[in-house]
């Protein structure tokens, strides 16, 4: 059998709020609350679950993405005016960084987690 991430628990200062931001830029489900945490469907087999933490620290996750998901999300973020770039050594400088292999961007959201799209491993 292999292994499979089914979900992972995300702090947040007001976890509904971040649940609706996550699944708006991903173009995902926010399935609402179930127990202490607003859960969003991230694909089949991954739900992200958003819980209430006083003191959260970030995060980062990276998510890898086809090309025609890769424009869609990087069109949400930039309507959503989230500040976006080439990371953590270029900055949010609004570009995206393109190789030969594919391209990548990070941005933030409001509890300061880092999310990362790329189009190759």
């Amino acid at each position: 059998m292999s292994i499979v991430l089914n979900h992972t628990i995300v702090p947040a200062r007001d976890r509904v709020e971040a649940a609706q931001f996550f699944a708006k830029i991903f173009g995902v489900s926010y399935t609402g609350l179930v127990g202490p945490f607003a859960v969003v469907q991230v694909n089949e087999s991954l739900s992200f679950d958003f819980a209430e933490d006083e003191h959260v620290s970030s995060h980062h996750f990276g998510f890898l993405v086809t090309d025609a998901a890769f424009d869609a999300i990087l069109a949400r973020v930039r309507a959503a005016g989230v500040p976006h770039g080439p990371g953590f050594l270029g900055g949010y400088n609004g570009q995206i960084e393109e190789t030969a292999e594919g391209r990548r961007v990070y941005f933030t959201d409001p509890n300061g987690h880092s999310y990362e799209i790329f189009t190759a491993p």
